[in-house]
């Protein structure tokens, strides 16, 4: 079925007792259940659907749309461990299931995990896999140093955290350049460090070059604008830093070095001010 997974655009055909029937690409028809109907709904109007599969793996559509199509990647919730493979939250009311053989390392309820969406072949029916290696590209040569990209943070190691970028490519924001708080499954914007010779990308949250300066002298100044005055100077620590400015203190000085030479701050023995 070439609708399955995917978001489709088709006619219905006709009402019944059950909800609405719904003509596929093949002649085929396809229930869309009474409730997800609003009551308004005419034979032959053209509604938009996701379709997969129900409880019983009969082909179903449904009007809500899933965290992820067929082919996408999306950081899900595990809901319930069976000793067969873990159900998923991907936002539908049938969870996504992924079979343990699909695992890339055993899985525990509570915790998220980036998964793709599959087709499985065999059953004709969509299936999770978490061995999320097997589908990253490598080749990233289209990405440059210092280009900003979306990240999907999807694991945390003792390296670092492991983001997705544009649905096929993984980089890696190491642990140690972080300064502000990072959650599995959040999204946030990134920039490019250098690329790997194994094709991943080393990312950080800081713009590279003279742009990080900049971003930083304005996030002091905006402080500075409320407080009047920061207990910070080149002697502070690097925890002081980071507890008060989210930064670390290599950028905290390039900064207010920045501020000083502009002549927007002044630096004393007890911290800055502004001019």
């Amino acid at each position: 079925m070439e609708e399955l997974g995917k978001i489709n655009q088709l006619l219905i055909n006709r009402f019944t007792a059950n909800g609405a029937y719904l003509a596929l690409h093949n002649g085929d028809e396809l229930l869309l259940p009474k409730s997800y109907l609003k009551g308004d709904e005419k034979e032959g109007q053209e509604i938009e659907v996701f379709v997969y599969t129900d409880s019983e793996d009969r082909p179903v559509a449904v009007t809500n749309r899933p965290v992820a199509l067929v082919d996408e990647f999306a950081v899900m919730e595990a809901k319930e461990i069976t000793k067969f493979g873990a159900f998923m939250d991907w936002g539908l009311m049938k969870d996504l299931f992924v079979p343990m053989a699909e695992m890339a390392k055993p899985m525990e309820k509570g915790n998220h995990y980036l998964v793709r969406v599959c087709k499985d072949f065999q059953t004709n029916r969509l299936i999770g896999v978490s061995k999320y290696e097997d589908f990253i590209i490598t080749d990233t040569q289209g990405f440059q140093a210092g280009q900003e990209v979306e990240a999907w943070i999807f694991d945390e190691t003792d390296l670092g955290f492991k983001a997705l970028i544009e649905n096929n490519f993984e980089g890696l924001i190491f642990k140690n350049e972080v300064f502000q708080k990072i959650e599995v499954g959040e999204k946030i914007k990134a920039f490019v460090k250098k690329r790997r010779e194994d094709g991943k990308l080393d990312l950080q949250i800081q713009p590279i070059g003279r742009e990080k300066y900049e971003e930083g002298a304005e996030k002091i100044l905006e402080v500075l604008k409320v407080q009047k005055f920061l207990p910070l100077h080149d002697k502070s620590s690097p925890d002081a830093i980071k507890e008060l400015l989210g930064m670390s203190k290599k950028h905290f000085k390039q900064s207010i070095g920045q501020l000083y030479s502009a002549k927007k701050i002044k630096i004393t023995d007890e911290g800055i001010e502004l001019v």
